[in-house]
């Protein structure tokens, strides 16, 4: 049982009060903080911090002793690798649009560039690994999210709620195949539209829009975020693309699972995020970065209806976030002020313990305590007992735990 210091990511949509207030730093900080990664990515992996203050890389501790810190299960089953990344996410702007592949279609991408030389590190490289890239968000505050498609007579509907000359017949398309075919055939010609028939059309959505959300129409704000979207990226085709997804406010504890080719892209608010220990990104738009769209319609998933929305299942004291993600298991713990009962927590592989809120006591088998505050982890490996937890001073408090999705 190892405290950890984690990665901060500073991407340009990040926040820059969030992680500093959640890590106990001044606020603001200078630059945005998108992300604070733990785990053994080899980008930018956790560090260990031993008895003596001493520091070592949790890659190199997973690299040099697989079984002893990941179990023999799950060194064998994901090659020696900790198959998860636990973040905390905290976007002040929109990233942007994505889907993510299967395993199959990660392997089969991975071998493809390799034969073709593209570089590992080249911003035109799709697959950097050949794994998948399932994820789960769930929020710490009001967290604002496009995903999945929306299903097609909602679209349809909110197309003819802002129809524009230029819009009509897009309408009438759906109208005539409203199915995850006919989505396919509208996205498709959306994001494959010449700029010039964009540079014609997009104006005519934002304006009609505005009148939209001034009239306080039906799908208000599900416009006032194509809006957004639009004065961040003019004259991008992802914007066109956003009109088709369901537009998600998620309150502190509710999840989404985002599994393969779903079609996704994170507004706003804070949220602990966990995903497969892996780079796959297909981009639709919204972005400067890499956009292969051929390569994006091979990997989106068109199933369409409302996107599930989760709150845990209970087991115990534990909220358990299930999804059919073998690389993660997330699940929440959480203490009202006064409450001081003890937690334990057992698992047949590695785990991280996060503190989101109050503070915790960790106690291992021997004895051995760490003091979890708010924004710290803990490392666990496979070969270490239960451990017990509870709050400290009976604080109102949260732990998340993040395993393997097999304990």
């Amino acid at each position: 049982m190892e405290l950890l210091r984690n990665a901060v990511r500073p991407y340009a949509w990040g926040s820059r009060t969030a992680i500093p207030e959640l890590l106990g730093r001044p606020v603001p900080a200078p630059h945005p903080e998108a992300e604070l990664w733990m785990g053994a990515h080899p980008g930018d992996p956790s560090h260990v911090i031993g008895p003596d203050g001493t520091e070592r890389s949790l890659l190199e501790l997973v690299d040099t002793d697989p079984v002893g810190q990941l179990g023999e299960r799950c060194a064998r089953h994901w090659g020696g690798r900790l198959p998860f990344l636990l973040k905390i996410l905290a976007a002040e702007e929109p990233l942007s649009m994505q889907a993510h592949p299967s395993a199959e279609q990660a392997a089969e991408g991975h071998a493809r560039e390799e034969r073709a030389g593209i570089p590992r590190d080249a911003a035109n490289r799709n697959y950097p690994d050949p794994t998948a890239k399932p994820e789960l968000v769930c929020a710490l505050t009001e967290f604002h999210a496009l995903a999945g498609f929306r299903a097609p007579e909602r679209t349809i509907a909110l197309l003819q709620a802002i129809e524009t000359p230029g819009l009509a017949k897009y309408a009438v398309l759906l109208e005539a195949q409203p199915d995850p075919a006919g989505l396919r055939a509208l996205f498709t010609t959306w994001i494959t539209l010449p700029q010039a028939s964009l540079d014609e059309l997009l104006p005519e959505v934002l304006d009609s829009c505005v009148q939209h959300v001034k009239a306080h129409g039906e799908f208000s704000e599900e416009c006032r975020t194509i809006l957004e979207l639009g004065e961040a990226h003019p004259r991008d085709a992802g914007v066109l693309a956003a009109l088709l997804l369901n537009r998600l406010t998620l309150r502190a504890g509710e999840a989404i699972y985002l599994p393969a080719g779903n079609l996704h892209l994170y507004l706003h608010g804070t949220a602990v995020e966990i995903l497969a220990n892996s780079d796959n990104i297909l981009r639709c738009g919204l972005t400067p970065k890499h956009v292969d769209v051929p390569e994006l319609l091979r990997v989106v998933d068109f199933a369409c209806g409302e996107m599930p929305v989760q709150s845990g299942r209970q087991k115990g004291r534990m909220a358990v976030y299930h999804t059919d993600a073998p690389e993660f298991e997330l699940s929440r713990v959480e203490w009202a002020a006064g409450e001081t009962d003890e937690i334990v927590v057992d698992c047949a592989g590695p785990q991280i313990l996060l503190c989101t809120a109050g503070d915790l006591l960790v106690t291992a088998a021997d004895g051995e305590q760490v003091e979890l505050r708010r924004g710290r982890s803990v490392w666990l490996p496979a070969a270490d007992p239960p451990v017990r937890v509870r709050p400290l001073d009976g604080t109102a408090s949260q732990l998340f735990r993040a395993t393997p999705g097999t304990c």
